[in-house]
Formats: C-alpha cells, sequence, structure tokens
C-alpha cells in the first residue's frame, strides 16, 4: 500500500476570495497573504465554481451581489460537492439576508465595512474546526468522509454501516485520493502512485478499476459522491 508520507505535502490554507469589487478583493489578498494564507480570486460565482472543480480550497470568501451568477445561487452549487467553509461577505446586513445565505449554506456572515481582524479569526476558526474533522486520525487509522470510512489499519471500507469488499488496488487507489482530499490526480500519477515505476499497467485498465471501485461505494454512478471525474484532468474526490 502507498505511504501516506509520500502522499501529502504540508502547504498554505489556501482561500479563494469571490468578489466584484477589485479594491476589497485586493485588500483582503494582501492582508490573508500577510497572515500566511495562499490566495486565488475572482470576480463572480461562475468562474468560482470552475476553480472549485478543478483545485482544492479550505475555505471561500464569497460575495452575494456579483455578475453571471450571485452568492447565493454559486454556494448552493458549491454544497452539491463540497463541503469546505464558506463565509459571505456582503453588503446586504437585513435578517432575512443572513437567514437566507446560512440557510444557502454560508458557515458565517459578515457585512461590509468589516473588521479584518474578526475576519481573520473566524477564518481560522473554520479552517481548524474543518481540517479537525475531515482529518485522517492517527489514533484509530481512519479517514472519514461523509458516509464513507477507510480503516488504513485493517484494509477495511464501510459505506454508513455496510461493509464494502475493495481488491488490493481499488483500495490503494481509494485511499490515494481519500488521502488527498479535492487534489486532482491524473491516470499517470495515479499509475505512479499505486503500481510504481516497475509495473507496466494500461489507462484503461486504471479507468476500469475506478469504475469497480465506484460501482462498490456510489450510490449512482453516474453521479457520484466521492469520486469525481475532472474531464482532462483526472480523478478526485
Amino acid at each position: 500500500m502507498c505511504n501516506n508520507n509520500n502522499l501529502t505535502t504540508m502547504i498554505k490554507s489556501k482561500i479563494l476570495i469571490v468578489d466584484d469589487d477589485p479594491e476589497i478583493a485586493d485588500l483582503l489578498e494582501l492582508y490573508l497573504n500577510n497572515n500566511g494564507y495562499a490566495i486565488k480570486k475572482t470576480n463572480n460565482g461562475q468562474s468560482a465554481l470552475e476553480m472549485i472543480e478543478m483545485e482544492h480550497f479550505d475555505l471561500v470568501l464569497l460575495d452575494v451581489m456579483m455578475p453571471e451568477l450571485d452568492g447565493i445561487h454559486a454556494c448552493l452549487r458549491i454544497r452539491k460537492t463540497n463541503n469546505m467553509p464558506i463565509i459571505f461577505i456582503t453588503a446586504k446586513g437585513e435578517d432575512n439576508d443572513v437567514v437566507h445565505g446560512l440557510s444557502a449554506g454560508g458557515d458565517d456572515y459578515i457585512v461590509k465595512p468589516f473588521s479584518l481582524v474578526i475576519l481573520l479569526a473566524k477564518i481560522a476558526s473554520l479552517i481548524r474546526r474543518h481540517n479537525q474533522y475531515n482529518s485522517h486520525s492517527k489514533d484509530n487509522d481512519q479517514i472519514v468522509i461523509g458516509d464513507l470510512l477507510i480503516n488504513t489499519e485493517d484494509w477495511s471500507v464501510y459505506v454508513g454501516d455496510n461493509l464494502i469488499k475493495l481488491t488490493p488496488k481499488e483500495f490503494e487507489i481509494l485511499y490515494l485520493l481519500a488521502s488527498n482530499r479535492g487534489r486532482v490526480f491524473s491516470i499517470a500519477q495515479i499509475h505512479d502512485s499505486v503500481w510504481g515505476d516497475k509495473e507496466t499497467i494500461t489507462d484503461n485498465s486504471i479507468m476500469v478499476h475506478i469504475a469497480n471501485l465506484r460501482s462498490k461505494i456510489e450510490i449512482e454512478t453516474k453521479n457520484p459522491r466521492y469520486i469525481k471525474t475532472v474531464w482532462g484532468f483526472g480523478y478526485k474526490i
């Protein structure tokens, strides 16, 4: 089985800023960069969805009123596939606006103008809690993602209460993706990580392994909850 130490690297927490006001977006980028965060920016909800599909983010700062796709509808669509923390940052501060944002899946709601110090504290708290909830537990050697539980001590996998029987290679592929949640792996990267340089297997064979794995852990293989296809790039959880 793949060594977890070779699969994960320590990186800065990455935040996606989604705001069509360039002054606010630039201010947030500068402040958060100076406080140790890696930042990506976009000015509308549609491009935010595309960026989230392509790469992992630890938290999203999301404006409400934006062109193409507003923050509320962007949040609803993000929540279909991702559970990273989302903080709304908006000028709309009425009670019903706050309720609407939180009901859409936001974790917090900050009204402009706001304190950068308070925002920083909220960001750190949400990322810390999210990582604790979704982290790989060293005490019992388990990775838990939704209803999916992977026990790395005895190679067992459960979906809900159901024990799933996987082949060794299926387990290694699942472990590779699950222990690097959000990262996209190409077919070549999956081959190198699971089979290594000394063993040759075709791309089609790897795709068959993934299809078989999906058939065992997914309720709907055409609309997978766990193993997502990133078209033109590869696969991710």
